[in-house]
């Protein structure tokens, strides 16, 4: 018998059913519910902390994220706001508005990740520890590295990574940033690989310190039995999860 295909957080749920796709943005909505499945899950294990997504465009996926919140959390959503034009972040906040997530919840950040500060970036997201990281802004090896060096600073012992457009053909070699992050941080591993729906929605990886992979997944593993690619993924030497549409292996 088939499972239900959903996060479990009933507002995260409708807004995936009628609302993330009219929302302007290429973050798929399969990922969206895995990734609101391991927010509920910290959630009930105890893992307390804000979110922050950089390169949060006009909400998609930071609503998402926002519906998935405890009490006392807050969404931080960091963006240039000028692409492709100068009326981004009124569209962000009537999204929100629109589809349920009150003000209250969430801040935008009018900010160049790029040139900001770990210091500048913790005072932009509460100081506090960031349980869960959405990172989807300039994909260039650069941009890259910094905005993971902003995250791995802020993140909670037990948070997530959560990096889209992995595996892109549009940008090729993009992984190769990531490899090299986690080669510089031996403690951070590659958890799970969320794939693509489509060419505008493609992969994303999802990285976690090495000793906080246990919490995530089995769980993934057992809560996903439809959509879980059983040969995982060599993700240097982790043997990771990876999560697709339609698992299935080439006949031999």
């Amino acid at each position: 018998m088939t499972r239900p295909f959903i996060s479990g957080i009933p507002a995260l749920d409708a807004y995936l059913s009628d609302g993330f796709e009219k929302v302007p943005g290429m973050s798929s909505r399969f990922s969206a519910t895995i990734c609101g499945h391991l927010m509920r899950r910290q959630t009930e294990m105890g893992i307390r902390g804000s979110v922050a997504e950089i390169g949060a465009f006009e909400g998609r996926f930071l609503i998402a994220m926002g519906h998935a919140l405890a009490a006392g959390e807050h969404a931080y959503g960091f963006d240039v706001f000028t692409w492709p034009d100068d009326r981004v972040l009124d569209r962000f906040v009537a999204n929100a508005e629109r589809h349920g997530l009150d003000r209250s919840r969430y801040t935008p950040r009018p900010f160049d990740s790029g040139k900001l500060t770990v210091d500048e970036f913790a005072g932009l997201t509460g100081r506090g520890p960031l349980r869960f990281i959405h990172i989807d802004g300039d994909h260039s090896p650069e941009p890259l590295t910094h905005d993971l060096e902003l995250a791995h600073a802020r993140l909670h012992p037990q948070g997530l990574i959560c990096l889209d457009d992995m595996l892109h053909p549009g940008y090729p070699f993009l992984v190769v940033t990531v490899h090299a992050y986690l080669t510089a941080h031996p403690e951070m591993v590659l958890m799970c690989v969320i794939d693509r729906e489509d060419i505008v929605a493609a992969p994303k990886f999802l990285i976690c310190r090495r000793d906080a992979v246990a919490l995530y997944e089995t769980d993934l593993m057992a809560s996903f039995p439809d959509q879980h690619f059983v040969l995982g993924g060599d993700a240097m030497g982790h043997h990771c999860v990876v999560l697709t549409q339609h698992p299935r292996l080439a006949e031999v």
